[in-house]
């Protein structure tokens, strides 16, 4: 084997490594009794199943309403991923098609602006829905997920960009409108893609935090990571375990729609990439 490929694997195991032994760590301390997190061994010495059971029983010291942090979190994704999916497929399918005036500095401007974090408009997003009134609401983080992800909207226009003209000439010339000829061509034909877009939103839904935090305001309506945050955040709580457990579940559907999509991300994320 040659040094250089050598090398390359060992750098390849010390990232998996890097990656995995955190994750294994977190699932290990949520079968462990107690609450704390630190442990002499990796493998817990009793296995207990009662912080999976405290997320969703009630208890007379604090209330965990973690099944409506589930469920607002599902809605919130689900909602965003179509919202957002469709915008920018839309958006997409208008550059890669049409000729107008302005596209290129629009193009330019999107890109630019997709180059900085997300979190920088914060104030300016807080200030918009606090003067519209939706504030604490998930119709507004809904928007704010969906207008958001501009990212898939250049490696769809790239996708589309490969897709022969010909076949919307022919549509054309029987009539079809320029609806039509997306929803009845291009939308079968950009399977890859939408599931590449629809997997990237739904997960950036489905984990974020700032803007969750900054606009969701009562218990009732926290997702799952501003209310498992909420539990280890006060210098008194200890429920790390309790912590690790929900963590755990929360990985558990992201996870499983990454491995059943995973040949449909690679083409998508590679066929749009392939011409800009």
């Amino acid at each position: 084997m040659k040094p250089r490929i050598f090398f390359s694997y060992v750098l390849l195991i010390l990232i998996a490594l890097a990656c995995i032994y955190p994750a294994l760590w977190t699932i290990m301390s949520s079968f462990r009794e107690g609450n704390s997190l630190f442990s002499d061994t990796f493998l817990p010495k009793k296995w207990t199943f009662a912080h999976y059971r405290d997320l969703f029983v009630e208890r007379t010291d604090r209330q965990i309403p973690y099944a409506t942090w589930y469920m607002n979190t599902l809605k919130v994704a689900v909602a965003s991923m179509v919202l957002g999916t469709l915008i920018q497929l839309l958006t997409a399918y208008a550059f890669s098609r049409f000729r107008f005036k302005g596209r290129k500095p629009m193009l330019m401007m999107v890109l630019i602006l997709g180059l900085f974090p997300g979190f920088l408009s914060l104030i300016a997003i807080f200030t918009i829905l606090n003067t519209l009134d939706l504030l604490d609401s998930l119709w507004a983080l809904i928007l704010v997920y969906s207008a958001g992800a501009a990212l898939g909207m250049f490696v769809a226009k790239g996708f589309f960009d490969t897709i022969p003209r010909s076949l919307e000439e022919a549509a054309r010339i029987d009539g079809a409108s320029h609806m039509t000829i997306f929803a009845r061509i291009i939308m079968p034909l950009s399977r890859p893609i939408i599931t590449y877009i629809s997997l990237t939103t739904f997960a950036g839904a489905w984990v974020d935090f700032i803007f969750a935090r900054a606009i969701l305001r009562t218990p009732q309506n926290w997702t799952l990571a501003v209310g498992l945050w909420n539990l280890v955040d006060a210098y008194n709580s200890t429920e790390f375990t309790l912590f690790a457990a929900g963590c755990v579940l929360v990985a558990i559907p992201i996870t499983m729609l990454f491995m059943y999509t995973q040949r449909f991300l690679v083409d998508g994320l590679t066929a749009g990439a392939s011409k800009g």
